[in-house]
This record gives C-alpha cells, structure tokens and sequence, in this order.
C-alpha cells in the first residue's frame, strides 16, 4: 500500500483519498502513531521554488532510534553526512541523480524523486496504526480523515498535521478557499492520460483520480505552459502504474515534459 505526494500540492493516502494541501510548514507525513513506541515518522516540509513551484525541501525520518535527513543530493544519518549506497542493520539508503530511496527492514520503502514527488510504501502491519497526511491506513476511504461538505475539509486535516516548533515561521493556508472546478480541462486531461502509452494502466489505476489532480494543475498554472503545470500528474501516473505491475509505454516526447 502507498501514500504519496507530487506536484501542485497533491495528496493520495494509503486509503485511496486525493487531495491538495499546499501548506509550506513542517508537516507529519506519516508515521506510527500508537501510543506505546512509535517505530517510524516521516516529516515533510515543502516551499515554493524559483519558478513558483512546490518542491519537497527536506525530509525528516526516524526509523526507530536513527535520525535521517534528507535534501536533494544529501544524505545524514544521525547527523553525519554519509555516502550512498549506506547499509545499517535497520535501513538501506540509495540515491542516484534522480531518486533517493530507503528501504527499511521494520517494513516501510520511501522513494523521493528529490524534488516534488514522495512515495511510501508501508507493510499491512501498520494497518490503522498510522496518521500524517497520509491517513489512518484502515482500509477505508473518507473514513475518520476528511467528512466532505462538512465543515472538516482537506485544509483543516492539512493544518492538523503540523509539527509545531516554536522558531517556524509559516502561515496556515486559510481553510475557507475553495478550490475551482476547472471542467474546461476535462477534456485534454482525459486525452493525456489515456494515450495509448498508458494502455497498460488503465485497469490498474482510478483515471478518475488523475484526470481531477490534471485538472487542478491546469487551473493553478492558468495558462503557462511550462512542463511542471503538466508533467507531474502524468508521472505519477506513471509512476504508480508501475508500481501496480503495469508496464507504461514512452510519453515523455521532445516537445512534451
């Protein structure tokens, strides 16, 4: 089971709810939350970069009692810089150009694309142990984490999230906006996502989900062009197609993403 987090501020918990929070604080991501002791947490904190986009800056984790700090092209390991590929008796960490990646034996695997996109892929042994943005992991959706039309939306659970330090200094997104619908996008968004490249996916995944993030994306970059307003959607998509054993064809083209 994954929960994971990519481009323009979107959420997908283990339990299959979307969603976007485009908070820029410290943030629980997931982590143990029984009460006795807690064998993981990772922690998240975005900002926007020089183009205006969310991106991942670092993740915090703790596998049992070893701290790990990740940024992009770094690695620290119980505040030691250390090289990859980085073996323990609890964690195995590689990082290349593009991925880092941490396999953790008590049964958790993180792969961040050390920019926008998180993936955590937890054992079912977790199953309702866990909280964050990435949800209660019991199996079923909507359920305890967001009441839709309630007065309990996506932001407030967002907000719920935080890790307060006292030296922070960022702001809550306000609870009251609503998000556009942008139906004009429907369409294209459809186009791009059941290209014949992703033949393989169409079974696996929930289109649906996809087309609605594709969609936000298109609103939120109103009109610019440029590849992060597109491109992140789709690799998730085909990011998680593989992840289901699908076999996504090439679509990144020269003159797209």
């Amino acid at each position: 089971y994954v929960c994971s987090t990519w481009g323009n501020n979107h959420f997908k918990t283990f339990d299959g709810d979307v969603y976007q929070f485009p908070g820029v604080c410290e943030y629980n991501f997931v982590s143990d939350c029984r009460d006795a002791y807690k064998e993981f947490s990772v922690h998240i904190q975005r900002a926007l970069n020089s183009n205006g986009h969310p991106e991942i800056q670092y993740i915090l984790m703790k596998i049992k009692d070893i701290a790990i700090y990740l940024k992009p092209n770094l690695v620290v390991v119980d505040g030691r810089i250390v090289k990859t590929p980085y073996y323990s008796s609890a964690v195995f960490i590689e990082a290349n150009e593009i991925y880092t990646k941490i396999y953790a034996k008590l049964g958790m695997v993180l792969m961040w694309n050390q920019q926008d996109a998180l993936m955590v892929e937890l054992d079912n042994k977790f199953n309702n142990h866990t909280c964050g943005l990435c949800g209660d992991y019991n199996g079923i959706q909507i359920y305890n984490e967001f009441i839709k039309g309630g007065d309990y939306n996506s932001i407030t659970f967002g907000n719920m999230q935080k890790i307060s330090k006292p030296t922070a200094k960022c702001e809550d997104p306000d609870e009251t906006q609503a998000l556009p619908s942008c139906n004009e996008h429907r369409d294209e968004c459809h186009r791009l996502l059941t290209s014949s490249a992703f033949a393989d996916c169409r079974l696996r995944l929930n289109l649906e989900m996809y087309i609605q993030a594709c969609m936000q994306d298109k609103c939120a970059c109103s009109g610019k062009t440029d590849s992060f307003c597109l491109c992140s959607t789709i690799s998730e998509y085909s990011r998680q197609c593989s992840h289901a054993g699908g076999r996504p064809g090439e679509w990144r083209t020269e003159s797209f993403c």
